[in-house]
């Protein structure tokens, strides 16, 4: 299914209106903006474009736009760029579509991420590198065009790796069995490497001892590997018992697609696409109320807690560090998502400026999520049902050697779910036959997976009909024995008010049930209520990292579940904008620090939520998917179970009394 976009959210070249003010770049708005660049400035081939992305209009300018009070704003791009002739790195404004550029600024003291032509020239550089290849003749490894290297980051845990040192990646390596092969299967242990960016050199090569290379294939698809030998997961191949399973919409889908702009029932949303963030979305409204004004992923933390010399570096920041936006998957109908399906597609930019179109990035379709709500009447056998259905809005993202799946769920009781899908291949080491390993478990022979976690920070800048939010701690808690207790029985729930930013950071009481409920004070409902919504915490985890690590200054937004901040533009990263090689906590340790009032006012909430992969022999050679997030539920927002309008459900589709 494909529909057309309409000239709204069309770019520059597009004839008629501009497009809106939040609908995500057009190419050649992003090849317009570096053009008009690198003209003004005069830049050669050594300056690179990290990032060009929307640099969307303030609030006030939008709500104007949106009650006709105010023109268009103005369509503005910003980019990053690193010059690798300066070792410098500058941030530029330009305004659309005169090609005007307004800002061209020097920031110092920081590395932008890692960029995708640096991230596949780290390979090749390293595998033409003497000391490399020496290390791998000591392993048995003579053709060198099989091997594997990954780019891992360099945090910033030791002297000399700080963003005015250089601009590093640190490499590790696998080597596949024959072209095709599953190469994470046979871990290089012991080798790591440091490539200087700037200079595409290897600066360093240790090699802390050799370990055996496990030599057991682990391929899981026919498609690549032909012989069945080398497939020993399922040497019989696929299942034969698995019948068709057709999601059919023969009337077509109940949503439609305007540009950019979701209209599903009641649910309105503008959809955005950024290289750093990828999936975004704008203005979330459920019959013409507001709910959010932007939901967004803002940083994902990887710390493994295997101390061994090939693995304690491994604290990858995916998304500020490389950006998930530019790694998104093109998806494919009945294989990623099944039904009637829209798809959008991200735009991002290449090193050079030029717009580099990811085809099908977004995926958007209707699915049955069970029972809705039910009854029963025992005393005249008269039953109930309606089935609840959700939108989903989707994207998948390949960072070396995981994926990510990312979810944004709209239901019809005026629920929001975010979920994130983990799955992909482990990242792993190798062990001698026989050994075990104390920080890691065994998933293969002499293959073993260190213990890590995954943390995820959402940025949800609120605006619960209307702006004027506050933010209120509820915690369920038993009442002390005594006369108005007299059976031990009774409970209530405390709510305590973040007032301000010196409050900002909360912890999470799972066994209470703890929750955020975010409330606008001046508007009602039928029940005389503040409205709410509320925020429930799940999948929620503590970090291992002891506190003033290395590990917790980098990532300083993992020591809280929540952290509420009074609405800055400018902040839009829980790690900052530049933690690549950061030395201490940029971010939410920052923002909270100017104790900003909290009380009707504009607010955002920064949940992290995560797990702990203690791995298993099942995670192997592919991992079974595992879905972690959060919900939001309205929570005074509706008088009355918004889905209670529900048709019910067709005769032929089951039995109703």
């Amino acid at each position: 299914m494909a529909f057309l976009v309409d000239s709204q959210d069309a770019g520059p070249d597009a004839a008629g209106p501009a497009p809106h003010p939040l609908a995500p770049l057009s190419a050649a708005e992003i090849e317009a903006a570096s053009a008009a660049v690198r003209r003004s400035r005069g830049l050669g081939d050594s300056a690179r474009f990290v990032y060009v992305s929307l640099h969307e209009p303030s609030k006030q300018d939008l709500a104007g736009f949106a009650s006709g009070t105010k023109p268009c704003p103005e369509r503005l791009v910003k980019a990053v760029l690193r010059e690798r002739a300066e070792r410098a790195t500058y941030e530029a404004v330009v305004k659309l579509p005169e090609g005007e550029v307004r800002e061209f600024t020097r920031v110092h003291g920081v590395q932008p991420s890692v960029m995708l032509e640096e991230f596949l020239a780290a390979e090749d550089i390293v595998r033409q590198d003497p000391r490399w290849q020496e290390a791998m003749r000591k392993r048995g490894v003579t053709d060198f065009s099989l091997c594997m290297i990954d780019p891992w980051s360099t945090p910033n845990v030791e002297p000399g790796d700080g963003p005015d040192d250089g601009r590093f990646v640190s490499p590790l390596t696998w080597v596949r069995c024959a072209p095709g092969d599953h190469g994470y299967a046979h871990p290089v242990e012991g080798v790591v490497t440091r490539v200087d960016l700037d200079t595409m050199t290897v600066v360093r090569v240790d090699d802390h001892g050799v370990v055996s290379i496990p030599e057991k294939c682990a391929n899981y698809s026919t498609t690549a590997i032909s012989d069945p030998e080398n497939v020993p997961y399922f040497p019989d191949g696929p299942r034969t018992d698995v019948k068709p399973f057709d999601i059919t919409q023969p009337e077509g889908p109940s949503f439609t697609l305007d540009g950019h702009h979701l209209s599903w029932q009641k649910w309105d949303v503008r959809i955005g696409f950024t290289a750093r963030e990828g999936l975004v979305l704008h203005a979330i409204n459920y019959d013409k109320r507001s709910i959010i004004h932007r939901a967004s992923l803002s940083e994902m933390f990887v710390p493994y807690g295997d101390p061994g010399k090939t693995h304690y570096r491994k604290l990858v920041l995916d998304e500020g560090e490389y950006g998930i936006g530019l790694l998104t998957n093109s998806l494919e109908l009945g294989c990623d998502c099944l039904g009637e399906i829209a798809y959008l597609d991200g735009v991002v930019n290449d090193n050079d400026g030029r717009a580099v179109t990811l085809p099908n990035a977004i995926c958007l379709h209707e699915e049955d999520h069970g029972i809705a709500w039910k009854h029963t009447d025992f005393r005249t056998g008269y039953a109930e049902v309606r089935r609840m259905r959700r939108m989903v809005i989707s994207s998948i993202v390949t960072v070396g050697n995981y994926e990510y799946g990312y979810y944004w769920y709209l239901y019809q009781d005026g629920s929001i779910e975010y979920e994130i899908k983990l799955s992909g291949v482990i990242s792993n080491g190798a062990v001698e036959p026989g050994d075990t390993p104390g920080h890691g478990t065994i998933v293969a022979p002499g293959v073993y997976a260190p213990h890590h976690q995954h943390f995820f920070n959402v940025r949800l800048d609120m605006a619960v009909d209307g702006t004027a939010n506050r933010v209120y701690e509820v915690t369920p808690e038993a009442m002390p024995p005594g006369p108005d207790n007299p059976v031990g029985n009774a409970w209530r729930v405390n709510e305590v008010l973040i007032a301000d930013e010196t409050m900002a950071r909360r912890d999470a009481d799972p066994l209470a049930g703890r929750y955020w409920k975010i409330v606008n004070q001046d508007v009602t409902n039928a029940l005389g209520q503040p409205v709410a919504y509320k925020l429930v915490p799940e999948h929620v985890i503590k970090p291992f990292a002891h506190p003033g690590s290395a590990v917790e200054r980098r990532a300083g937004f993992i020591t809280n579940p929540l952290w509420v901040t009074a609405y800055d533009e400018s902040e839009l990263y829980a790690t900052g904008d530049y933690p690549n090689q950061a030395a201490d906590c940029a971010g939410l340790p920052e923002f909270v620090k100017a104790e900003r009032n909290l009380t009707d006012t504009d607010v955002v909430l920064w949940f992290t939520f995560g797990t702990n992969h203690v791995v298993r022999p099942e995670d192997w050679p592919v991992m079974p998917v595992h879905p972690i997030g959060f919900r939001l539920l309205p929570a005074g927002f509706f008088v009355g179970n918004p889905a209670l309008d529900n048709p019910a459900p067709a005769a032929d589709h089951c039995q109703h009394h």
